[in-house]
């Protein structure tokens, strides 16, 4: 395993150790609401706060983007190493009990995705994943399906929560999908999703306004697992515009040609 890769899969378990402590009592998890259906917990960021000290302390020069505290102040053009971090992704499902939910983390290298981990505590799933290495699951080498056409594909998916503006077009999207798959699921928690797409529990995956600390993880282990992953016209630039397909190629190929008329608009 990489050494960054490494440092990533020990972060990813300092901060599953505070979620999962936290689990056990969730009637005592302080939750406050950053805008409407947006929520994070005390837990999101103690997780947070322990991923970024496993990784400054064996990286103090490298970059930090999080979700709950942002970009560091060393975060600019001229340093080429990043990391992306989503402490606990599906926080509605955490604070409920629900067990989807997941820690990201991301290393982008002169911009581009060179090491991924994502950890489902609940399951003890490790994911991991080194550019031009290969996708893992504990271990265990990854691969998307063979599923090569849509109606057969089972795809995954995300609701608009907090920006409720653009919801009629997602039903509109949602219609549309619906008619062409053999299912669609909303699991809620996007990186966990993609992930899914990796190992083969979803053939496909879709949604709009995501956060790069939402993709960056998922992203590289599609690719490293035999998948595409783009923007809604099937171009690259998903990672800051927020807009996503993901899938086996041909999978992908036949949601772009769906999808399309979607990429437009927000």
């Amino acid at each position: 395993m990489h050494p960054m890769l490494n440092t990533a899969v020990k972060a990813a378990r300092r901060g599953a150790t505070i979620i999962n402590r936290a689990s056990f009592d969730l009637d005592r998890v302080k939750v406050t609401e950053k805008q409407f259906n947006d929520f994070v917990t005390d837990v999101d960021r103690a997780a947070e706060a322990a991923i970024i000290e496993v990784l400054t302390t064996a990286y103090p020069d490298h970059a930090i983007l999080a979700e709950e505290s942002g970009a560091s102040a060393n975060l600019h053009d001229d340093n080429d190493n990043v990391w992306i971090i989503d402490p606990l992704d599906g926080t509605t499902n955490y604070i409920h009990g629900f067990p989807q939910y997941c820690v990201s983390i991301a290393l982008q290298q002169r911009g581009a995705i060179t090491q991924a981990v994502i950890y489902d505590p609940t399951r003890n799933e490790m994911f991991t994943a080194s550019k031009g290495g290969g996708a893992f699951l504990n271990d265990k080498r990854i691969r998307v399906t063979r599923c090569d056409k849509l109606a057969d594909a089972l795809i995954g998916t995300g609701f608009p929560a907090r920006d409720l503006s653009g919801l009629d077009q997602y039903l509109d999207m949602f219609k549309v999908m619906t008619t062409k798959c053999q299912g669609l699921r909303r699991p809620g928690s996007a990186a966990l999703d993609l992930a899914y797409v990796a190992m083969g529990r979803l053939d496909g995956f879709f949604e709009k306004g995501l956060a790069p600390w939402d993709i960056a993880a998922g992203a590289l282990l599609i690719s490293e697992a035999g998948g595409i992953i783009g923007d809604f016209s099937g171009e690259s630039g998903y990672l800051h515009k927020g807009d996503i397909l993901a899938g086996t190629p041909k999978v992908f190929a036949q949601m772009v040609n769906v999808m399309q008329p979607f990429a437009a608009s927000k």
